[in-house]
């Protein structure tokens, strides 16, 4: 046909506007929001013919075309997505799920009123900082807590504190970088404090922190390399070796631990330092995140000597980093579990996962097979495989556990992988020599079944 004419057969925006099932979609969604979707449509269609190439200008293939757009506009930014990756604190998908509990308790407080800076007894205002300080304390074996936006607003209104126009002394093997690149000398310095670094990359004794505190000494400040290892001909000072040197300074002896792991998983494989054993060992303060190894939502806490937590409370960039009600919400039903370690180990997901037995994986991915049975899209086999932590934590440490490998047939890898990403429920995977891999650790058994139904409609 004539390009002209098609151009001139285009149906009106009016006329696709008085379909029926055009109009229901305005139940949907704002009749302005309809009206562009079509006319989008329409132009799509006119621009191909206009450019030489082929294009259905039929009302039914427009009105699809503009269902499309409508459903991708409606599609949420921030959507729940299946990690099937074996990265269990996966900070692109945001780290540590939380335990049904948590989430609850965030949910109602977010649609509620609450009693977040009101005090029941005086019918006064109160402040949001009682809620849950006396109860992480006392978890941790703390004299007192505090909680702020993330670890890096800890660490940044800590120095700020205590240490502003004044030296901070570290070892230049704990000048660490993380994700964003926030690095510690950096901190420091939009903190106000002065960095003395000491020792060398590798190698830090203790003469080296006691050569280098002065007058101008505010603190001692340890941080965990949870992000790297440094291997070979090493030497670092550890908080128990320092905290006598601090005190007999009159300094305070700060321990930046980041991944903030409450239970000892040393039976599980994971050799990372607690929170109590730091402050057992002599740390005056600690500084942790809420949803790394602790498992619960986005927050800095800061645990440790009451005078140096009043100091941080009265500074006047504790008002800028402070947390929301959901989160002290979410973060006060965490630490109720930790109450009882062994309800956290089962409850909180990132605990329960690095806990799961290899039985219990085989099995979850046995499952997935076996609902699977009836697709002959693919190849499916069960397998051993190697995740990790993520999230900044244990970066040495393999987690093995369980995958279930996909080899497509009527497709590659690479286009399968992609499709389980386009799907209304998104299913995050790897690929390993040519084929997909769902690596069951960090994949429930409900989830399991959402997986099975997803490849079973892209592989049919």
């Amino acid at each position: 046909m004539d390009q002209n004419v098609q151009l001139r057969n285009l149906p009106k925006v009016d006329e696709l506007l008085k379909r029926g099932d055009v109009a229901a979609w305005m139940d949907r969604a704002p009749r302005e929001i309809v009206v562009e979707a079509v006319r989008c449509a329409l132009d799509e269609v006119r621009e191909r013919l206009l450019s030489g190439n082929d294009a259905d200008a039929g009302a039914d293939a427009i009105v699809a075309s503009a269902f499309s757009i409508l459903e991708t506009s409606e599609r949420r930014s921030l959507r729940r997505v299946i990690n099937a990756t074996g990265i269990l604190l996966h900070t692109n998908l945001g780290r540590a799920r939380l335990a049904e509990r948590a989430a609850r308790g965030a949910a109602e407080m977010a649609g509620n009123y609450s009693t977040l800076e009101f005090d029941m007894n005086t019918g006064e205002r109160g402040s949001r900082h009682d809620h849950v300080s006396d109860l992480i304390a006392r978890v941790t074996g703390a004299q007192a807590a505090m909680v702020v936006n993330n670890n890096a607003a800890a660490t940044l209104l800590c120095l700020a504190a205590i240490g502003a126009g004044r030296e901070i002394v570290v070892s230049r093997g704990e000048l660490v970088e993380i994700g964003g690149s926030f690095r510690i000398p950096e901190i420091m310095e939009l903190g106000g404090t002065v960095l003395r670094e000491v020792g060398t990359t590798n190698q830090t004794h203790l003469y080296d922190y006691e050569r280098a505190i002065g007058e101008q000494t505010a603190a001692l400040l340890k941080v965990h390399t949870s992000n790297y290892r440094i291997v070979g001909f090493v030497r670092e000072v550890g908080i128990k070796e320092l905290a006598p040197l601090a005190r007999s300074n009159n300094l305070p002896l700060i321990h930046d631990l980041g991944s903030g792991l409450l239970i000892d998983l040393a039976e599980h494989g994971l050799s990372e330092p607690t929170v109590g054993r730091s402050l057992a060992d002599g740390a005056d303060l600690v500084l942790f995140s809420g949803d790394k190894l602790l498992g619960g939502p986005q927050a800095g806490i800061l645990v440790g000597k009451k005078k140096w937590i009043e100091q941080m409370k009265q500074h006047p960039l504790a008002r800028v980093v402070r947390v929301d009600k959901m989160t002290l919400a979410a973060l006060e039903e965490t630490f109720r579990l930790y109450l009882d370690p062994q309800e956290a180990l089962r409850s909180i997901p990132v605990l329960a996962m690095i806990a799961a037995s290899m039985e219990d994986l085989k099995r979850r991915a046995e499952s997935v097979i076996a609902g699977l049975g009836s697709c002959e899209g693919a190849r499916f086999t069960v397998e051993e495989s190697i995740g990790r932590i993520g999230g900044g934590c244990a970066p040495m440490m393999d987690v093995p556990g369980i995958s279930v490998a996909v080899e497509p047939l009527a497709m590659n890898a690479l286009e399968l992988e992609t499709r389980l990403r386009e799907q209304e429920l998104p299913v995050i995977a790897r690929i390993s020599e040519g084929r997909v891999l769902l690596d069951m650790r960090t994949v429930s058994d409900e989830e399991a079944r959402g997986v099975v139904e997803v490849l079973l409609a892209l592989l049919r």
